[in-house]
């Protein structure tokens, strides 16, 4: 990876945002943002506007759902790809992929492989 890519981390699990962003720092040498709420999230999206945004779907307040229409609604973040993160991947609609998401990553995840699983996903080679 030639560019430093900057990731927005947007999720309410501490020990989540830490893993993730101690790996893809580690191992792909991403600059990593992170966010404990949508809130939070579209906040930073907003005045830093990071390569691409990890959004975890269950959070209190604002969840994923609403959090990507806010993200997507604004023309500061809308072009901005997402990667949705949930432990409950069948359940989401297939409509979320072709709605601005580019992949669905499903928890438990192999943190080693998340790296390889965004770059593949945003076809950052």
């Amino acid at each position: 990876m030639t560019n430093i890519k900057t990731i927005l981390i947007i999720d309410d699990e501490y020990r989540i945002r830490e893993v993730t962003k101690m790996i893809l720092e580690m191992i792909a040498g991403w600059t990593v943002l992170t966010a404990n709420s949508g809130y939070e999230g579209i906040a930073i999206a907003q005045s830093d506007h990071p390569d691409a945004i990890i959004l975890d779907m269950m959070m209190p307040d604002l969840d994923g759902t609403q959090t990507l229409a806010r993200l997507q609604g604004d023309t500061a973040t809308q072009s901005i790809p997402v990667l949705l993160i949930t432990a409950k991947a069948m359940s989401l609609e297939a409509k979320q992929l072709s709605n601005g998401v580019k992949a669905i990553i499903e928890k438990p995840f192999d943190p080693l492989q998340l790296p390889n699983t965004i770059a593949n996903a945003l076809g950052w080679y």
